[in-house]
């Protein structure tokens, strides 16, 4: 029984897809961000701003080491959308599970989020450009990572929940 890691750009469905598959396949889900914010107990906007993003990616990757240790089972984990970023992290997701990129356009992406003040990076003049700017240097770091690419742009979330399932035979 093969943990499911859900990676992606803000906004692209992975903890409410996350949720249904766990639902669906009866295992535990995890939300990365959510659980950082437990730990520091602060907000991802307060640690961004008192201590900058390198720090949050360095939780991050304590996190995921954190997991691996604990040798955490039948679990799906919603990532943050610069888990991926780094190489180290790429590794250690594809050791903690099997890894499915939740590929979304840049539109898809801006309707979804536009107004959402919890995001730091967006919190810009332009969040569109912003957004096809961050998306066109993750998206090969995310295609690299994973086993398996979901094209959510077409399909509701409980359909990708469905076909993460289906694809995990």
């Amino acid at each position: 029984m093969e943990n499911i890691i859900l990676t992606g750009y803000m906004g692209s469905g992975k903890t409410t897809v996350g949720k249904n598959v766990a639902k669906l396949k009866a295992y535990t889900f995890l939300d990365t961000d959510e659980m950082i914010v437990q730990q520091q107990r602060r907000s991802i906007n307060e640690i961004f701003a008192t201590e900058g993003e390198q720090a949050f990616r360095d939780m991050e990757t304590a996190l995921l080491r954190q997991l691996i240790d604990e040798k955490r089972e039948r679990i799906v984990l919603s990532t943050g959308g610069g888990m991926p970023l780094r190489a180290e992290n790429r590794q250690l997701l594809s050791k903690l599970g099997r890894v499915v990129y939740l590929k979304a356009s840049p539109a898809t992406i801006y309707n979804r989020i536009k107004g959402d003040t919890t995001r730091p990076l967006l919190q810009c003049d332009d969040p569109m450009r912003r957004i096809e700017e961050m998306i066109a240097a993750r998206g090969p770091l995310y295609e690299e990572g994973a086993v398996l690419i979901l094209d959510v742009d077409a399909l509701k979330q409980s359909e990708v929940a469905e076909q993460c399932v289906k694809n995990d035979a």
